[in-house]
């Protein structure tokens, strides 16, 4: 793939972001996912191909680290007990129903084992909110319905690659499943990750008082932003975990011996670019690489899929706030819905589409199509759906 490929895409995105004035009606994500589909029946774009290193390696850190420093930490401390329940035990659950869900309804569509079930549902559990927080904090000027769902999307992402880890290799190696051994993994690996993003964190919101020059600074939020990432995944820690709490400790720090107001202009100004023209390409690029796997005689079940993920997690979503009387009182039914339906599918999905593209086996090219068309599905849908859906039911906050 030349950069001449990239270039274009960047410009297409430059063209899509410059013209779409109802981005709450019309979310950019979403036309960029549909125009790169249409790219893919040009011979000069159908020929890119997009490696799971290139979106975990190069795309996702910046993504991951943009979304987390700008994150509110009043946002997180206030939500931080449903955020991490909802990122850790509300994935495992929601991987576990709908994928035994899955396994029950698949048989007159498709044939898959439960594995394959399990596998599908993993992929399709972390949650990817891009537009969707800003269209919800202008459409109720509610804060706390978008703080949760950006909060879920930043830490269930690690969570969604171990136990995709776990449930791909019993599916293309034949391993067994241990629940001690899996819960050993994610804690090793979910904590690791953790660790090193605070320390890390902590040590470069310190180290910025070593220089006055903004410039210097942002330099340094780009080594720290790849560099946790890489330094975690060297001692099989989660990349991701490391790279968001690393942007989440600088946050904090801002409101306290940071003097943040030119700081922050400077990283806004560098790394607004950065996550626009990210986007652009990431976007472009799943429609374009997932154009060649929706042609498939199973759209019927991929419909299925859509509508089982958003009742399977109304229903963790709901069940959780329920047996906290604290959540009890600011989650009703209204906002369970609206944390439903913010949770979109998108650039980790597809990651953990093409990662298990890579290993091969007799089920994957099944799997596969059902992702990438549910991913589709839920990109277009949902993301439309939110603006309108959140009007009619939340309250605008005075």
């Amino acid at each position: 793939m030349h950069t001449t490929h990239y270039i274009l895409l960047i410009f297409v995105g430059y063209i899509i972001f410059t013209i779409d004035k109802k981005q709450k009606n019309f979310p950019v994500p979403t036309i960029l996912v549909l125009l790169g589909i249409g790219l893919s029946l040009i011979p000069y774009f159908s020929s890119m191909e997009v490696t799971k290193d290139l979106i975990y390696h190069i795309f996702l850190p910046p993504l991951l680290f943009t979304s987390a420093y700008r994150f509110p930490a009043k946002g997180f401390k206030n939500n931080a007990g449903i955020i991490s329940v909802l990122a850790s035990i509300g994935i495992i659950l929601t991987v576990i129903l709908l994928g035994a869900a899955l396994f029950a309804l698949s048989s007159p569509f498709v044939s898959m084992s439960f594995v394959g079930s399990l596998m599908v549902a993993s992929i399709l559990t972390p949650t990817d909110p891009v537009s969707v927080t800003s269209i919800l904090k202008y459409s109720t000027g509610d804060e706390k319905i978008a703080d949760v769902v950006e909060g879920e999307s930043l830490i269930n992402d690690g969570t969604s690659i171990v136990i995709f880890t776990v449930l791909a290799g019993m599916l293309t190696e034949g391993k067994s499943f241990g629940l001690l051994s899996f819960l050993g993994e994610f804690l090793l690996v979910s904590l690791g990750g953790v660790f090193i993003g605070v320390l890390f964190g902590w040590l470069v919101s310190k180290a910025v008082h070593f220089t006055h020059n903004r410039e210097y600074q942002v330099m340094l939020s780009i080594v720290l932003a790849f560099g946790v990432f890489n330094l975690a995944e060297r001692f099989h820690f989660s990349g991701v975990l490391a790279t968001v709490f690393a942007g989440i400790m600088l946050s904090l720090e801002f409101g306290h011996t940071i003097k943040e107001d030119n700081l922050r202009d400077k990283l806004d100004g560098f790394w607004n670019i950065i996550e626009l023209t990210v986007l652009a390409l990431i976007f472009l690029l799943i429609g374009i690489q997932s154009a060649q796997h929706l042609v498939f005689g199973a759209w019927g079940f991929v419909l299925i899929i859509f509508a089982l993920s958003l009742i399977v997690r109304f229903l963790i979503i709901y069940g959780t706030t329920q047996l906290f009387p604290h959540w009890r009182k600011e989650i009703s039914w209204r906002e369970s819905i609206m944390l439903t339906w913010s949770g979109l599918k998108g650039t980790m999905s597809v990651y953990l589409l093409l990662n298990l593209q890579s290993k091969g086996s007799g089920e994957v090219d099944m799997i596969l199509s059902l992702g990438f068309a549910a991913v589709l599905i839920s990109l277009v849908v949902q993301s439309l759906g939110v603006y309108p859906l959140s009007k009619k039911l939340m309250k605008p906050s005075k």
